[in-house]
């Protein structure tokens, strides 16, 4: 019996379309990493310009830098990467917030603050990230969105170096980019922080690639551990976040760009990886089997619960565990679809899982991108995930009551509390809340904290990660909670107008030059589709194959979201080559749609390419 899938139905053969020049690139937040000049197109005429449309809340756009950086530094004298930023979130329009995510995250080019999303709309661009490609001339010539291009890019910027230079129309030489000044403190956006059993706190020095060890105090430095530059071997570690006291006393380390955990023996200063290759995890790569064999994606924190290390895999929008007796891996909830969804571990849904509190027999969450609060609790027949605060992707704020419509803003920090409540580093708002299962109520302890990301109990005291503002800050926990002024708010995203009726999506993927899609084992393509509401969608839901669907609207519900996520995987196309290398394209879109009589019938989402019908 033959059980392969049937290849995908192909796309229509694409037709030739007229060159379309770059719009400007316009910003109300202006320029970062330019020495204080404003830039304009014309400024890069001659160069190969790719806009990395991105926002610092968006674990995807933080792999997509990092899988710049090697063009950067290669084609340093022809290739300008520019980054637009473009918010989700309400802090995320702040000015200073940028500033600081541009340093937090070592973006080394030319950044415009478009925190009103002009740019954005001119390029008609509806997913974070997105990559586009301008040629010397000032053209588009591509368009990518999601992880995994780089390689796509790196190939079209070599056939652009080479038909420019036969033109005479590239120009070679140094790029815009102004390094800014450093500034001299003991942290520099720090991530996490762990109470370790002699009294001193050990922190996760994360843009500086360290860890340090600091008196009880909480700012004299004891010690510090790692070389402080990115890298993997020894003792060097890439943007680590997460920390977890082992029941041997050693302490077991998310090294977040590394896609590693990593151990340190507090006795000896000694740093041994424990889990993961150092490579990204990409769909059909395997999800358990040896630590040491199994890729993992940005794991942002680790917690000991149930006699194995959980680790919140922000990459991938799933929780893990690393069991130290067995040295294995494997997937413990989530299914790598972004978003809210409770019920069985393995059939749930998380959006950057990016904190983590053991409590009995709860696992607490910070669901980061959901604005939520959730936890994983043992079932008879294995875990659950249940959400306690937070109703999904579009929904944040900061609203304290009943939890179930209380509202947070990009949490990135859960800790347990002794009277069997949570404190929640509410991050986006700036505050420290809490939330009483007992009660069912959410209340503010703390504001006028600057991006607080974690929070450890020491006696009485609360110790607050303020990471914007590069310190610890100790509070004494309030018996009574902060009052604040409620505000709600929904993604600041353009609704697209549709048709009612039929809505045909496209996703639009064109293998890239010298690549074909990989048929070998099946479909290479992948495409998922629901909504918000789901009464939005009469039909047209669930998984296929094919990278084009019929959607079925249903006339009683008038707007909502989209939720796409699509995959694809192509291969160099070479018959000399027994093994060719493949790889991986994937994104998730959310589509906010608005049913009107004279929206459109088609929507293209272009994954890799450009929309020939466009």
């Amino acid at each position: 019996m033959n059980d392969a899938a049937p290849a995908p139905t192909p796309a229509p053969a694409p037709r030739k379309r007229a060159r379309v020049r770059a719009p400007e690139l316009i910003g109300k937040g202006g320029w970062l990493n330019t020495g204080g000049k404003d830039l304009s197109l014309a400024d890069l005429r001659g160069k190969c310009v790719v806009v990395d449309f991105w926002t610092f809340c968006c674990i995807n756009c933080l792999h997509v830098l990092d899988e710049l950086r090697e063009l950067e530094e290669k084609h340093r004298d022809t290739v300008v990467i520019i980054g637009v930023h473009s918010p989700k979130f309400v802090h995320e329009a702040d000015h200073a917030a940028v500033v600081d995510a541009v340093e937090r995250y070592e973006v080394h080019h030319p950044v415009l603050d478009d925190p009103e999303l002009a740019t954005w709309k001119q390029y008609a661009v509806r997913a974070w990230p997105t990559l586009v490609v301008i040629d010397p001339e000032g053209y588009v010539v591509a368009q990518h969105a999601g992880e995994g291009h780089a390689h796509a890019i790196a190939k079209l910027v070599e056939e652009l170096e080479a038909e420019h230079g036969a033109k005479g129309t590239l120009r070679r030489g140094d790029g815009p980019y102004v390094a800014p000044e450093p500034v001299a403190s003991d942290l520099r956006f720090p991530g996490k922080a762990l109470l370790l059993p002699s009294g001193n706190l050990l922190v996760s020095d994360s843009t500086r690639h360290q860890l340090v060890e600091l008196a009880a105090d909480g700012e004299s430095v004891v010690r510090r551990i790692g070389s402080g530059e990115r890298g993997f071997a020894g003792d060097s570690f890439s943007e680590p976040q997460g920390l977890a006291l082992l029941p041997d006393g050693r302490v077991v380390v998310a090294d977040t760009v590394n896609h590693a955990l990593r151990v340190l023996d507090l006795e000896t200063g000694a740093v041994e990886t424990v889990a993961g290759t150092g490579r990204q995890w990409w769909q059909g790569s395997p999800t358990s089997g040896p630590a040491l064999e199994v890729d993992l994606s940005s794991p942002w924190d680790v917690a000991w619960w149930q006699g194995k290390v959980w680790i919140a895999m922000a990459g991938v929008h799933q929780l893990w565990t690393w069991d130290p007796a067995q040295g294995t891996v494997e997937v413990a909830a989530g299914t790598t679809n972004e978003g809210l969804h409770d019920g069985p571990a393995a059939e749930a849904w998380f959006a950057q899982p990016s904190g983590l509190a053991a409590a009995g027999d709860r696992l607490w969450i910070a669901d980061s991108e959901t604005s939520a609060l959730r936890y994983v609790h043992p079932t008879d027949t294995g875990y659950a995930v249940t959400s306690a605060v937070g109703t999904g992707l579009f929904d944040f704020g900061h609203r304290d009551g009943d939890a179930a419509q209380a509202l947070l803003q990009h949490p990135l920090g859960v800790t347990a509390l002794p009277d069997g409540s949570v404190a929640v580093c509410d991050t986006y708002n700036h505050a420290l809340r809490r939330y009483d299962p007992a009660t069912g109520q959410v209340s503010t302890l703390a504001t006028d904290l600057r991006e607080p990301s974690d929070a450890v109990l020491v006696g009485e005291d609360i110790v607050v990660v303020e990471s914007a503002r590069h310190r610890l800050t100790r509070l004494r926990l309030p018996e009574e909670a902060v009052r604040v002024d409620a505000v709600a708010h929904r993604t600041q995203r353009a609704a697209t107008e549709v048709a009612p009726g039929t809505l045909r999506l496209d996703v639009v993927f064109r293998a890239p030059s010298g690549q074909k899609l990989d048929t070998r084992y099946g479909p290479s393509t992948r495409l998922l589709v629901s909504s918000t509401p789901p009464e939005l969608l009469a039909g047209g839901e669930g998984a296929g194959s094919d990278l084009f669907r019929e959607l079925a609207l249903n006339p009683d519900v008038t707007e909502g979201v989209l939720h796409v996520s699509a995959m694809a995987a192509s291969c160099d196309d070479d018959p000399a080559n027994e093994y060719p290398a493949c790889h991986v394209h994937q994104q998730d879109w959310g589509v906010p749609v608005r049913v009107t009589a004279d929206g459109a019938s088609r929507l293209p989402l272009v994954l890799a390419g450009m929309d020939d019908e466009g």
